[in-house]
């Protein structure tokens, strides 16, 4: 089982992304962390198993101060052994720490931080509205090393509005230099809800999918020939230094979610908390737990995730998941050399991985 705790907050809102988060704003941090701790001491017992990972994502969890770090990990060290996680994973942004907080992150069992760098170019950043700059974000990874943090990943974006190959290609080769233990490369799309979607929508941004294609394979053949596993449609790792919890997700592990709007899926149902930070509190404390919606997941809702997720690992599929049109069509894909057949296996090739979405469209 796996354990996911969203922390909402964040200093700026970033144009593309659509996550449930805010700025602090009237509610109190502290609030939101003593929510988080009630509700992880209710719902862990509805789970037949402990967690195995625990992943701090929003939001910005790297944005809360030291005392409140403290406080939420001193309360989950009260109900998990932290001796038998397989990995302790943290979302941060690089202007929101310093070498005393990431001190605080290793001493606080933090086994692996993900830092949201995207990009290595200055007006890339301003496009995003992100509010670091390059050399803080060099000096981010720097702290991290200098604190001893086992696992680094790098989050990367491509595709974005006025970003050339050349940017591109440059801020894979200055991650590339910082040595990180994984890479994470991700396609831009365009959410609702979001301040890009709107701009797509006026016709002011516009996709490109040459251009998709172009940065993802370059992606591909510079990370790969640096060493790295393309192990995952937009993640790349050192041998063994995979993401064990989002490995969990795309294999089909049950997780718990806590946190205004975080879902849940244990023993076939799926649970959904509500997305309002002021009520999530509120409910918390009246009911112990904040969810809004629960239903029970179909056998064929199963087979479908279970293959749109699949497809995006270097393991594929079971043919089995797929009915007897689905597996006609993996055969003719296969001869197309989008993909490959083995051991009772659909296994997308490198040229079928930036089709990923397609494929699964076609096979379910």
């Amino acid at each position: 089982m796996l354990l996911y705790l969203h922390i909402p907050f964040c200093h700026r809102i970033c144009p593309y992304c659509s996550f449930y988060k805010h700025t602090p704003g009237s509610t109190p941090v502290g609030a939101v962390v003593d929510a988080l701790l009630a509700e992880a001491a209710a719902r862990l017992n509805e789970c037949e198993r402990p967690p195995r990972t625990i992943y701090l994502g929003g939001g910005t969890p790297s944005m809360l101060s030291p005392g409140h770090l403290r406080r939420l990990f001193d309360g989950l060290r009260g109900m998990i052994d932290f001796s038998t996680l397989r990995e302790v994973a943290l979302e941060a942004n690089p202007a929101t720490f310093d070498a005393r907080k990431a001190a605080l992150f290793v001493e606080s069992g933090v086994t692996r931080v993900s830092l949201g760098i995207q990009s290595f170019a200055g007006h890339v950043l301003e496009t995003l509205g992100r509010e670091h700059s390059p050399d803080e974000a060099r000096a981010s990874v720097a702290l991290l090393r200098a604190a001893g943090v086992p696992e680094i990943n790098i989050d990367l974006m491509f595709s974005i509005p006025g970003q050339t190959p050349d940017d591109w290609r440059s801020t894979l080769e200055e991650t590339l230099a910082l040595t990180p233990e994984h890479i994470s490369a991700y396609n831009l799309t365009y959410e609702e809800d979001t301040a890009f979607f709107e701009s797509l929508r006026r016709g002011e941004m516009l996709p490109d999918e040459d251009r998709d294609a172009e940065m993802f394979h370059l992606a591909r053949e510079m990370l790969e020939a640096a060493g790295f596993r393309h192990y995952e449609t937009s993640n790349y790792a050192r041998p063994g230094r995979e993401s064990r919890h989002n490995l969990g997700y795309w294999q089909g592990e049950d997780y718990l979610g806590l946190g205004p709007s975080a879902v849940s899926t244990l023993g076939g149902v799926r649970h959904t908390n509500a997305a309002d930070t002021v009520r999530y509190v509120e409910m918390i404390g009246s009911l112990g737990r904040a969810v809004v919606d629960s239903s029970a997941l179909t056998a064929e809702q199963v087979r479908i995730e279970r293959i749109a997720l699949g497809l995006r690992t270097a393991s594929g599929i079971a043919l089995d998941w797929l009915d007897p049109e689905g597996r006609s069509k993996a055969g003719q894909l296969a001869a197309e050399g989008i993909a490959v057949i083995e051991n009772g296996r659909f296994i997308l090739s490198g040229r079928g991985r930036a089709l990923v979405d397609p494929v699964a469209a076609e096979l379910i």
